[in-house]
C-alpha cells in the first residue's frame, strides 16, 4: 500500500503546519478509507479500493460545488473546492477529452460496437484501459455519443 502512508506522512505535515483546511479535509479521506476497509473486512484494503474511495469523494466534491453554485452560497463553494483540490492531488492525472476520445474509438473497434446495447461492454473495457485516468462521466457521454 503506497497511498495510505502517503495520507498519513500529508496529515503529519499539516498538523504541524497548522493548515486547518488540509487536516480536515486529509482526516475525512482517512476516515471515508476506514469505512471502506471495515466494508471489506476480512479483506484487506488496497490501492485499487482506496483509489475508488477517493474518486467518490472527488465526484462528491464536484456535485457540492454544482449545488452551492446553484444556490448562491460563494463561501461553501470556495471551501468545496479547496477540498477537490486538495483530494485530486491523490488521483491520477487525467486523460484529456482527445485521448478519451481516441480510446472510446480503439475499444469500439476491437468490439466491433455498433449499437448502444454495446454501451455497457465498451465502458466496462476504457474504463480498464484508462486505469482510472478517465473521467467516468466524460467516458459515458463519448461512448453514448458515438453509438447513437
Amino acid at each position: 500500500m503506497e497511498i495510505l502512508p502517503k495520507i498519513m506522512n500529508e496529515i503529519k505535515e499539516a498538523m504541524r503546519s497548522k493548515d486547518s483546511l488540509k487536516l480536515a479535509t486529509l482526516r475525512f479521506l482517512q476516515a471515508a478509507i476506514k469505512n471502506r476497509e471495515i466494508e471489506l473486512r476480512p479483506n484487506p484494503i488496497n490501492d485499487e479500493e482506496v483509489m475508488t474511495v477517493i474518486k467518490k469523494l472527488v465526484k462528491q466534491r464536484k456535485e457540492s460545488i454544482e449545488q452551492y453554485k446553484a444556490g448562491n452560497r460563494q463561501d461553501l463553494v470556495d471551501q468545496e473546492a479547496a477540498e477537490l483540490k486538495i483530494l485530486e492531488t491523490y488521483l491520477p492525472a487525467q486523460m484529456t477529452k482527445e485521448q478519451v476520445e481516441k480510446l472510446v474509438v480503439d475499444v469500439m473497434t476491437a468490439l466491433s460496437a455498433k449499437t448502444i446495447k454495446d454501451m455497457g461492454p465498451v465502458m466496462k473495457e476504457v474504463l480498464a484501459r484508462s486505469g482510472g485516468a478517465a473521467d467516468n462521466k466524460l467516458v459515458s457521454e463519448l461512448v453514448r455519443a458515438k453509438l447513437s
